[in-house]
């Protein structure tokens, strides 16, 4: 037995005897503290529906076991949360009533400016939207402050109750104590809806103000407070930089304030408060108004964000004419349902219900709507135009891009659709394809729709994103580079850059994004018949090979003259020198669009199973600490994009069953492991690490989304029915499962038997059923046939 299988072995073992079970030979997968009765898993009064399940605090927290960190965080900083938010909201709604606990004002920077961590103590504030997707400078900010309050930045904080926090889809409430306040906050698609239960008291304040950047704010009347903000992300945000916030009844008194920077005061400048002062404009500017209340009186304010004031109050007026709470959640929660009850589970542990609805229910935070048809919206250009479908913002292809569009492809294609036109029309008005902060994987939204059959022309969107991969004045970085040599070299500062040294061009990563975008092009230009396309990027989506040396068996980076850089450790992880916020053991697996080439240069079967062996049980220590590597097995991250379909690799080399234990493993010890139950193995992107859970805990994962091919892994439930966005419904049935009957011993497809550790999107695109019959020892004939294994690049018809 190897060292791998050896350690899990070991792990698994210790684990079981704790239970009074028996030992378990080459299991991988560590339980912790859930419960895998079958009564429990089976016990009917457990069924919840899925709105029920889901807790948006999923996602706020960290892991906190020190061997599935690394070495993360750099000495002050926090550690990595999914930077997911708790608050209220619809899916895929530019608009949020959220609770505020960081003050991004006073921060440094970590990562993505974002609103709230579960363990912080304080509460600041809670908007009701107008901030980019993570939320950590949406405005304006709102606080319920009961007797003195101090100006921001300084705002005054409250230590809240975390028994009382509680939060569901569309609905957030929380206690705050220092005040005796309640907090509640509910949404519809373009206002929030906050209700404030105020303690007796004559000084019961809402402090209502901009950002640094400031703005104007003018007290209206008794009833209403309007601004709008100078920052250039609200200027160009979807929801527009005015604001409206109106309240259920008149203050008993009011005033505005500004910063005032131009004198350092102690620190952070002079503060400018006049009572009865009306309007003001500044850093920070705001107003503050005070209600005289009586114990368990409550105060309501709705607010409405637009391009300009009129738009803010018509779509105040339209969305949220009154003051019923209740109505605006019930709505808020009847959107919610009806979208996650799509899918329904049986079985699992109340644990895993909980984490799959919840992550499902985070897997739709992006992209945003912007405008639904008819609406009004400003383009890219700073043109108002008027929708002809539902527009949406832009894909964050480098995450969601990963996994998240196939569970749109699957659930709701026609909002699918809109996406597409979204970005084809963003296009038309930029003249480039979107891409998202690294390699250029529209192509894959596009190619991955095609080979599941959504409609749509292609031809038109194929122009586009030829023109992102063949003009070097185009969005991908080192094109001419990269055509020139069919790889991207990197630059060495003088005495060799520290890891994770943030410079350079990220040569390797990008070469081989680059590679597996070409690759799903030379598809799309194939399907259209542009034969001299489809041959010319099907070359250059070999370029990964150029990147691999044999000597070292890892992508590693070139200098410009086609050196070798040197010294390299793969284990030593870098943000932008060579890799990609990744280490060399992570990138070495980013070629999914021709894992069989991979195996070939690796040397084989044999020995690209030792080295994936490897991957998943070489201890990581590496001298420099990457704050993005968190949620680690061995080298695998988790918690970051590069190398999150690598457990899915054993399909292609004949070990599936590895496979099945590792997605168990990462789905009970990188999610709600920690203390809180809400932990994240690193950041959510938007969606794509809670999407990475859906998908897998149904027994499935896209290794490559411009494919129209899943990978199986093992299903966490006795049973998904996934109804599909075209009406049909899909099933999973996994029978005599279990926590330790993690092994697919046989399966069927439609009744038939079926061997392969792998289907395409045909196979179930009119709907079926699979069952798995599970046990606790893998199949080790199952799946194994090298000719079962998933298509690759190199196996292709195409290539020939």
């Amino acid at each position: 037995m190897n060292p791998f299988l050896a350690r899990l072995h070991r792990g698994a073992s210790s684990i079981f005897n704790r239970r009074a079970a028996f030992s378990i030979a080459l299991t991988i997968c560590v339980f912790g503290n859930v419960d895998t009765s079958q009564a429990e898993r089976n016990d009917p009064q457990s069924v919840v529906s899925p709105i029920d399940e889901a807790n948006p605090l999923v996602g706020t927290a960290s892991l906190d076991k020190q061997s599935l960190i690394g070495n993360a965080p750099p000495p002050g900083e926090p550690l990595y949360t999914g930077m997911t938010s708790p608050g209220a909201h619809l899916p895929q709604s530019t608009t949020e009533a959220a609770p505020v606990n960081i003050n991004v004002d006073l921060s440094y920077p970590t990562g993505v400016a974002t609103s709230y961590a579960y363990n912080r103590p304080a509460m600041i504030g809670f908007t009701g939207g107008g901030g980019s997707t993570y939320g950590g400078r949406a405005e304006p900010m709102i606080m319920p402050v009961v007797g003195d309050w101090t100006m921001p930045p300084d705002y005054t904080p409250s230590y809240y109750d975390k028994a009382s926090e509680k939060a569901s889809p569309g609905y957030y409430a929380v206690d705050l104590a220092s005040f005796h306040t309640r907090v509640e906050l509910t949404t519809t698609q373009w206002t929030s809806l906050m209700r404030f239960t105020f303690p007796a008291s004559h000084r019961a304040n809402v402090v209502i103000n901009l950002r640094r950047p400031g703005g104007d704010v003018e007290v209206v009347d008794d009833r209403t407070i309007r601004g709008v903000s100078s920052n250039r992300r609200a200027q160009d945000g979807s929801d527009g930089p005015w604001f409206v916030a109106e309240f259920s009844r008149p203050f008993t008194a009011f005033g505005t304030f500004r910063a005032n920077h131009e004198h350092e005061g102690f620190g952070i400048g002079d503060q400018d408060v006049q009572a009865d002062r009306r309007s003001v404009s500044g850093s920070y500017a705001g107003a503050y108004v005070t209600f005289d209340t009586q114990a368990g009186e409550q105060v309501l304010v709705k607010i409405a964000h637009g391009h300009s004031a009129q738009e803010a109050e018509q779509r105040l007026r339209a969305e949220d004419p009154g003051w019923d709470f209740a109505r605006v959640h019930a709505q808020a929660r009847d959107a919610w349902a009806k979208l996650l009850d799509r899918i329904g589970v049986s079985g699992g542990t109340p644990k895993q219900r909980m984490l799959f609805y919840s992550t499902l229910y985070q897997a739709f935070a992006s992209p945003r709507l912007v405008a639904r048809k008819g609406e009004h919206f400003v383009d890219t250009n700073g043109h108002d135009q008027i929708a002809s479908y539902n527009r949406y913002g832009p894909v964050p292809f480098w995450d969601t891009g990963r996994n998240q569009i196939v569970l749109l492809m699957l659930l709701e294609p026609k909002v699918l659709q809109d996406i597409m036109h979204s970005e084809l029309d963003r296009a038309r008005e930029r003249g480039y394809m979107d891409t998202s902060f690294h390699g250029d994987h529209a192509v894959f939204l596009y190619d991955g729709a095609w080979q599941r059959g959504i409609p749509f022309d292609y031809a038109d969107v194929y122009t586009y994103l030829r023109k992102n991969a063949t003009d070097p004045n185009g969005p991908r970085g080192y094109l001419d580079e990269y055509m020139k040599n069919g790889w991207i070299a990197d630059i060495v500062p003088p005495g060799n850059p520290s890891p994770p040294y943030a410079g350079g061009k990220a040569g390797v990563a990008t070469t081989l994004e680059y590679a597996w975008d070409d690759h799903a092009l030379a598809d799309v230009a194939r399907r259209l018949g542009k034969t001299d396309d489809a041959h010319m990027f099907l070359r250059r989506a070999a370029n990964y090979r150029n990147v691999f040396d044999p000597s070292v068996g890892f992508m590693r980076g070139r200098t410009g003259d086609g050196k070798w850089i040197s010294p390299f450790d793969p284990g030593e992880p870098y943000y932008n020198f060579m890799m990609k916020e990744a280490s060399g053991w992570s990138t070495l697996w980013l070629v999914p669009h021709d894992v069989r080439g991979l195996i070939n240069l690796l040397g084989g079967d044999d020995a690209f199973n030792a080295k994936l062996d490897a991957f998943f049980s070489t201890p990581y220590h590496p001298k420099g600490i990457c704050r993005d590597c968190t949620g680690m097995i061995g080298q695998y991250v988790q918690g970051n994009q590069p190398d999150q379909q690598a457990a899915y690799l054993y399909a292609w080399s004949g070990q599936p069953w590895k496979t099945q234990a590792l997605v168990r493993r990462i789905l009970d010890e990188l999610y709600g492991s920690d203390a809180s139950g809400y932990g994240f193995p690193g950041m959510d992107d938007q969606g794509s690490t809670s999407s990475w859970y859906v998908l897998s805990a149904m027994g499935f994962y896209p290794a490559d989304p411009s494919s129209p091919d899943y990978i199986l892994g093992s299903p966490i439930f006795d049973r998904v029915r996934l109804h599909m966005g075209n009406g049909k419904i899909f099933e999973v049935v996994a029978r005599n499962n279990s926590a330790q009957n993690m092994y697919i011993q046989s399966a069927t497809l439609n009744g038939k038997p079926w061997n392969k550790p792998w289907f395409s999107h045909a196979d179930i695109a009119n709907g079926g059923t699979w069952v798995f019959t599970m046990g606790p020892e893998p199949n080790k004939a199952w799946g194994a046939d090298i000719h079962d294994a998933p298509p690759s690049m190199s196996t292709s018809e195409l290539i020939h």
